[in-house]
């Protein structure tokens, strides 16, 4: 049997991870009581029917009782009982836009603030996180995107390394993006906007990628930029870090930085170890 504890933060997209392992043929319980896992896991073992995988979703609504899992794992591990811990995880900024949206109360903030129940949901959820197989952050994800990870790990069963790199083009004059990780400046490119007949198009196009590439030095940097990643990238998945945000900003956010950003995009897609995400943010302003 091939069991998976589904787990994470609040708001992260543990219930529809949940209901897309169920489409995947898995059976799903949500939010058994921890005293409860242990017999459960074993009555599925002795199961002669169609259950061979199951996905349990855990999280803070165990409430008190979380801890306790703690020791249920260890007899797992002491046993040599296969499972694997699949946490999903969001930056704080966008579990509290999804709590906003949504009108939802943090499960542990009670009538105070959104942000200290998200800090503590993190402590406690700690344990889970440190001996996650699997971290998937949906801070930048679609649905669709969340089902095509879930479907390369859980049905292709593809190696998953837990890195999702988000390529994000801006433009200054709106402001560096407040989850960019690494921040490029491409303002000493060759620059469209000063040729009519470019003013109007955008980095995706051929015309503009070519008089931005002019004279070489959009190739030469992009090399550069890649060379330094790839130094940078495996360390940081050694450190443990699951999400990267990588910005390239022009003046405007619509010519160099949409064909620096393209271009890095089509180098790092190769690249089967991690995930990568390519996002314009102001291209249509």
């Amino acid at each position: 049997m091939k069991l998976v504890i589904v787990t994470g933060m609040s708001g992260a997209g543990k219930t529809q991870a949940l209901k897309m392992l169920e489409d995947m043929g898995y059976y799903c319980v949500d939010n058994l009581p921890i005293s409860l896992v242990d017999k459960f896991t074993e009555l599925s073992l002795k199961s002669t029917g169609d259950i061979q995988k199951v996905a349990l979703g855990v999280d803070i609504r165990s409430g008190e009782d979380l801890p306790q899992l703690k020791d249920v794992l260890g007899r797992w591990e002491q046993k040599r009982f296969p499972y694997q811990i699949l946490f999903l995880d969001a930056g704080d900024e966008t579990l509290i836009k999804r709590f906003k949206e949504t009108r939802r109360k943090h499960p542990l903030s009670g009538t105070g603030r959104i942000e200290k129940g998200i800090e503590a949901e993190r402590e406690r959820l700690s344990f889970l996180k440190a001996d996650a197989d699997l971290i998937i952050d949906t801070s930048h994800l679609l649905t669709r995107e969340l089902r095509q990870e879930l479907e390369k790990i859980f049905v292709e069963d593809q190696e998953y390394k837990n890195l999702y790199i988000t390529i994000l083009s801006f433009g200054f004059k709106y402001g560096i993006p407040t989850d960019a990780d690494l921040v490029f400046d491409v303002r000493f490119l060759p620059n469209p906007y000063y040729v009519e007949e470019l003013r109007d198009r955008t980095g995706e196009e051929p015309m503009v990628q070519e008089y931005v590439k002019q004279g070489g030095t959009a190739d030469v940097f992009l090399g550069k930029l890649v060379d330094m990643l790839d130094f940078l990238i495996p360390n940081y998945i050694l450190e443990g870090k699951n999400q990267l945000v990588i910005g390239i900003g022009c003046t405007g956010g619509k010519h160099r930085s949409v064909t620096l950003a393209s271009g890095l995009y089509g180098q790092l897609e190769r690249n089967a170890g991690y995930g990568v995400k390519l996002f314009h943010r102001d291209i249509q302003k």
